[in-house]
């Protein structure tokens, strides 16, 4: 549901991703609310942080692997996770099944950031790190340093 009648926006597809976006926050500056589709062994993003939002992980289906400061869960339907901003966080699904989770950013990012990685994403080959790293930069997200 919408609303002001307002069309739903198109899933946004990377990889063996899918992020359904319910609330783009960014037209307000506010929260931001997507469905986060995982198949099992899907790529998924290199631990990261942001430098200006907060994100909860609440699972709706499956189990997802997350990680929030070096603390490692396995998350299943109606469990979750705070990241407070600054904090490396990651997930990934080493499942067998497919996991889907709500995911709630404040202040949102918003679904132009995953296009504009699906972008890099999809241009064939491996992805070029240097542009990936670009458009995380651009919109707050920092990778975390290699593990020692």
């Amino acid at each position: 549901m919408t609303t002001g009648g307002a069309a739903p926006i198109e899933p946004i597809n990377i990889g063996q991703l899918s992020i359904q976006y319910l609330i783009d926050g960014t037209a307000t500056g506010g929260m931001g609310v997507f469905e986060l589709t995982v198949a099992p062994g899907a790529q998924v993003p290199p631990p990261h942080s942001h430098t200006r939002n907060e994100e909860c992980v609440y699972v709706l289906e499956g189990m997802l692997r997350y990680s929030v400061d070096g603390v490692v869960r396995d998350l299943v339907p109606g469990e979750w996770m705070f990241t407070p901003r600054g904090s490396v966080h990651h997930f990934s699904n080493p499942h067998n099944g497919t996991a889907r989770a709500l995911i709630v950013l404040t202040p949102d990012v918003g679904a132009q950031y995953f296009r504009d990685v699906g972008t890099i994403v999809s241009a064939g080959g491996p992805p070029d790190r240097s542009k990936l790293i670009d458009v995380m930069s651009r919109y707050g997200l920092v990778p975390a340093p290699p593990p020692q």
